[in-house]
């Protein structure tokens, strides 16, 4: 049997005012995710363990089976997988935001979505002006990028930039969480107010402030860590070949070290207008080389950030119509059996605009499989499902199980 997971991050939420009290997947129509839920079993999972910030890092990592406590070593180093950066002993690695300050507020943490091109031309810009020896900038996609830094440690206390928008930005400075950190967050916070010195001028933000953008004037610094310690999927759960489809570092660093294939989509962009076919006909022919595919959609996030519901109920329907849908439509024919599982990685609220550490739906559906009586999949429905509240590699453990074990 073949595996897939499609992941809509940040797909869960809370009841909006605007939606009628309902969640964005309440109110969205979906009915394939809807079919799937009632053929197969669901429940909720626990994706952020108690002590850990509710980052797509943590979450992401928990989705797939592993131990927090012994893996995890922050963000940056697994963006830096999937740039090919390699970590020599002693670097720390931090993710590095291209964001928008405005007066005292940190605007948003994307820069206004800056592109890859312009964002580019920044970080080039940077390593120029305030890169050294023991500090180098690399870039990303659009405003995601990396900071690698030797010899810094990673007792920090950093705030990551989508949990406060629209709040003034100092009080959320890099902190040393023990004194031996000091120097390394008086450096982080200094190349953070120098960028807010040199950026602004750039020919990238004069033309966007031109064109009516959020200028990206100032970089944010945050989730250090250094080479993480991590098994593959097929030294842990026996997975004899894996695949990993995503726009966004974070995700295929994870499956660089999970000893997942990286199968990159043209157009694939993170945000609403992401290439949702594209990605679909990749897992399709992921699947048929693969017996285990990992489908990452950053969409949702994006528009739960935002704060825009009605977006986020498009981003919805369309991860249904466009992934889910075509998918299922394609390998439901097939003569060897394909188990999808559907969920997100973490609830982004869009009141809030930030990540909650709340259980997540998800739904099985295996062929051949007893069906647990739920009909639609969504946040208050799976609560009725066979699974409850699972917790640790229990979900990972169940989608891969088979009749045979």
């Amino acid at each position: 049997m073949k595996h897939l997971i499609i992941l809509g991050d940040g797909m869960a939420d809370e009841p909006v005012r605007s939606l009628g009290g309902r969640t964005p997947l309440q109110y969205a129509h979906t009915p394939f995710m809807d079919h799937l839920a009632r053929h197969g079993v669901t429940g909720r999972l626990q994706t952020v363990p108690a002590g850990f910030h509710p980052g797509s890092e943590v979450a992401n990592l928990a989705v797939l089976g592993y131990d927090l406590t012994r893996v995890y070593e922050g963000r940056g180093v697994l963006e830096a997988a999937s740039m090919g950066v390699a970590l020599q002993e002693g670097e720390l690695a931090l993710r590095c935001n291209l964001v928008c300050i405005e007066g005292e507020n940190l605007k948003n943490h994307s820069a206004g979505h800056i592109s890859n091109d312009e964002a580019a031309a920044l970080i080039a810009f940077l390593n120029d002006e305030a890169g050294s020896r023991q500090t180098r900038f690399h870039a990303g996609v659009s405003y995601r990028h990396l900071l690698v830094m030797a010899g810094g440690d990673k007792r920090l206390d950093c705030t990551p930039p989508h949990d406060i928008p629209m709040q003034p930005f100092r009080p959320a400075l890099t902190k040393a969480a023990h004194p031996g950190a000091r120097q390394t967050a008086e450096e982080l916070n200094r190349l953070v107010m120098l960028s807010q010195d040199i950026l602004p001028a750039h020919p990238v933000n004069r033309r966007r402030r031109a064109e009516g953008k959020d200028p990206a004037n100032s970089i944010w610094c945050w989730s250090p860590g250094f080479r993480p310690a991590m098994r593959t999927m097929k030294d842990l759960y026996a997975v004899k070949s894996g695949a990993v489809i995503s726009a966004v570092d974070l995700i295929r660093g994870i499956g660089v070290y999970a000893g997942l294939d990286v199968v990159m989509v043209d157009g694939a962009t993170g945000l609403y207008d992401t290439n949702y076919e594209g990605k679909a006909r990749a897992a399709i022919e992921a699947l048929k080389t693969h017996d285990f595919v990992y489908l990452h959609v950053e969409a949702s996030d994006e528009a739960g950030h935002e704060g825009n519901a009605r977006l986020k109920v498009r981003t919805i329907e369309d991860l249904d119509r466009r992934i889910v849908g075509a998918i299922y439509e394609t390998v439901r024919t097939w003569r060897e059996p394909v188990a999808i599982a559907v969920l997100p990685d973490h609830p982004t609220p869009c009141a809030l605009r930030t990540h909650t550490a709340d259980p997540v739906p998800f739904l099985i559906c295996k062929p051949g499989q007893a069906a647990d009586g739920v009909d639609r999949y969504d946040e208050y429905s799976v609560a009725k499902g066979r699974f409850g509240i699972l917790h640790g590699n229990h979900f990972i453990t169940e989608f891969l199980k088979t009749e045979e074990s």
